[in-house]
């Protein structure tokens, strides 16, 4: 009886306190608002990972230490930048030349083709 008793007013003290939850505000989301909220989490993520993939890079490491740029400190940063920081900086690395000139590019095919062509592999300057 006496273990009734305490069960009895612990289950009605929570029964008071139970009243006293917060309110919760809830709304329906349209089909496209949910994607577009997926897609910007997405984004941001993946805008990141390329960043941080061109950043990674050894030629890019050395460019930052010749400018006198931690590589670590400017990763810290970058992994610090708002999603419309890291849109603008992605952009800005897409624009950026991939390597080389189209003349570095048509000599390269070249040398390639000759080298090739004088092991035999192909007969592609004999048809010239």
């Amino acid at each position: 009886m006496k273990y009734n008793r305490s069960i009895v007013i612990l289950l009605s003290t929570l029964l008071v306190w139970a009243g006293y939850s917060t309110t919760v505000a809830a709304a329906v989301v349209s089909t496209s608002e949910a994607f577009a909220l997926e897609r910007s989490a997405a984004g941001e993520a993946g805008s990141l990972a390329a960043v941080q993939a061109v950043m990674a890079r050894d030629d890019v490491q050395q460019a930052m230490i010749q400018l006198g740029v931690d590589p670590v400190e400017a990763g810290l940063r970058v992994a610090a930048l708002s999603g419309a920081e890291l849109a603008q900086l992605q952009g800005q690395l897409d624009q950026l030349p991939a390597g080389g000139s189209l003349l570095g590019l048509i000599g390269a095919v070249f040398v390639i083709l000759l080298i090739l062509e004088i092991t035999g592999v192909i007969d592609i300057f004999k048809k010239v």
